[in-house]
């Protein structure tokens, strides 16, 4: 079942929930309306899973756990319900009150960068996350390009920024034990245009005599 959602009407954090449990598509919830969250596409989906394994083998046996898109998160100052791409948990994992489902104390989240959303994940949606008192690191990946930009917070409203953008660069996670390369990062992701392959494509292909 596919939940219907209005774009124009008001919802409450309880009905976008009942809501959310049988819909079969990804919502944010920000300031009482329901926005839909686009899938991703196939180097978004590449990213995220490059990310993921890094964590996850970069932790194994310590006390931090690795969540990818699926998992929703809570920013209760804000009122907002979202799914981040990538995020990690120190410790013990916090749950809202009352869910079972919904994790409340991230230590780093990641966003892959996408043409609908980059500048809300950089603006907006950081703002939102910094709210998040255990939210100590932030890192947002281009797509489309070999590009990283990496935030570490250092103080009461001081964070540390730096970029990446050559294969070779190593990232230091400030709030994790990992370490990881743009190589992995970007493995298997083909930064050409696909319009450009479908012209090569159609250009390439035998005519009829």
């Amino acid at each position: 079942m596919i939940a219907q959602v209005q774009a124009t009407q008001t919802y409450s954090p309880e009905e976008y929930l009942a809501l959310e449990v049988v819909s079969e598509t990804r919502n944010e919830y920000i300031n009482g309306e329901i926005i839909p969250m686009a899938g991703g596409m196939p180097n978004h989906n590449r990213i995220v899973r490059n990310l993921c394994t890094s964590l996850t083998v970069g932790v194994r046996g310590q006390l931090y756990e690795v969540f990818v898109v699926d998992q929703r998160l809570w920013i209760p100052q804000k009122g907002i319900y979202t799914y981040p791409d990538v995020m990690v948990v120190k410790g013990d994992l916090i749950l809202q009150e009352g869910r079972k489902d919904t994790i409340v104390n991230p230590t780093l989240i990641i966003e892959v960068l996408s043409k609908s959303t980059g500048k809300y994940d950089q603006t907006e949606k950081f703002i939102f996350y910094r709210s998040l008192a255990t939210f100590q690191e932030y890192l947002l990946v281009d797509q489309y390009q070999y590009y990283v930009q990496h935030y570490v917070k250092t103080g009461v409203k001081k964070w540390e920024f730096q970029e990446y953008d050559t294969l070779e660069e190593e990232i230091k996670f400030s709030t994790v034990p990992c370490t990881v390369v743009l190589t992995d990062i970007y493995d298997k992701i083909d930064l050409e245009p696909l319009e450009k392959k479908s012209t090569e494509k159609i250009a390439d292909s035998p005519t009829d005599s």
